[in-house]
């Protein structure tokens, strides 16, 4: 009896460390960081790693990048910005394009922004969002919560802006980019074109120019910096399809708690940085959000298993996507 009975302690003692280090609730990661800036290359899919990309390269050359997370199972801008700034699946929230652009958010629905619940734990941080596609500021980031929202058709104009927001002494705990050019080269040209490489090196430039400025600024310590694709691009352009071109994307993040070297889980998707933004804040996560911390990210977690009793419908729905996505890269015609 007492033998079974140690057994079962030992059982739960094993269970208990397993289930703790998943979670990482005591980790250091959680809280660690004062700021997430979350910068995004529209259109950039996996393909930054195809292209001399030298301010991306030195900006993570200690973190963690992964050019293979997945996409929204619906590879347009709406669900997967809508998905990567609300940690869940564009299936519940119902963002996508036409919506995003057309009926504007505010912070009293179900599947809110991250940037509604950083303001709920910190009333007072500074919360910003410069894009150039207007849709995010109006239908995806919440209308009523006090952001500075900047929306300016033109990646050089949007960067010196950014810049200058930097300058005036601005220190925003949450800040988040949309650059739009490369995914306008990726329609017009298509994924293998010169055109789409020389957007993504200038996107390039433009994200070194905001790295440095808020280096300059005294904003980069003690910030968790994250750069992300929304999608990719078929070789003849566009988008929406489950190809893996369109589907695999960059997400890359650096901080002082970052694996150096890391590469993310296999299961990583571009909506995690919601999760992973979230716990570097320390603002514990809401129960429907799908977004996990993935595996090879921070130093102190081992990262959370894929939960399908979270969101079975996402769940079946990507595993599906899966397979016909492996398909077409089996043949890779398109």
């Amino acid at each position: 009896m007492k033998k079974t009975l140690s057994l079962i302690l030992a059982f739960a003692l094993v269970l208990s460390c397993a289930v703790c280090a998943f979670a990482g609730g005591d980790a250091d990661s959680f809280g660690a960081y004062k700021r997430v800036f979350i910068i995004g290359i529209d259109g950039a899919g996996r393909f930054i790693k195809d292209v001399d990309t030298p301010n991306f390269d030195r900006i993570f050359a200690d973190g963690a990048v992964d050019y293979t997370a997945r996409a929204e199972t619906k590879t347009d801008s709406g669900p997967n910005w809508g998905a990567i700034l609300t940690g869940v699946s564009f299936l519940h929230t119902k963002l996508e394009n036409g919506t995003a652009s057309s009926v504007p958010r505010t912070s009293d629905g179900e599947y809110p922004s991250i940037f509604t619940y950083v303001r709920r734990e910190m009333p007072e941080a500074e919360l910003a969002s410069f894009v150039h596609w207007n849709a995010v500021n109006y239908g995806i980031i919440e209308n009523d919560i006090g952001v500075t929202e900047v929306n300016i058709t033109n990646d050089s104009e949007l960067t010196d802006a950014i810049c200058a927001y930097f300058d005036e002494g601005n220190d925003p705990t949450l800040f988040y980019v949309q650059l739009d050019e490369v995914d306008a080269a990726g329609h017009s040209k298509g994924s293998e074109s010169d055109e789409f490489f020389e957007a993504i090196k200038r996107a390039d430039g433009y994200l070194g120019q905001i790295y440095d400025s808020a280096e300059k600024n005294g904003l980069l310590d003690d910030t968790l910096f994250v750069v992300a694709a929304d999608h990719g691009h078929t070789r003849i352009g566009g988008h929406g399809g489950i190809t893996m071109r369109e589907t695999n994307v960059t997400v890359a993040f650096s901080g002082k708690t970052v694996a150096k070297g890391g590469k993310l889980d296999s299961g990583a998707r571009n909506r995690d940085i919601a999760a992973a933004s979230l716990y570097a804040l320390g603002i514990e996560r809401p129960g429907n959000m799908s977004a996990r911390i993935p595996a090879d990210l921070f130093t102190d977690v081992s990262g959370e298993p894929a939960s399908f009793s979270k969101d079975p419908l996402d769940s079946f729905v990507a595993a599906l996507a899966w397979i016909i996505t492996s398909l077409t890269e089996i043949f890779d015609f398109i």
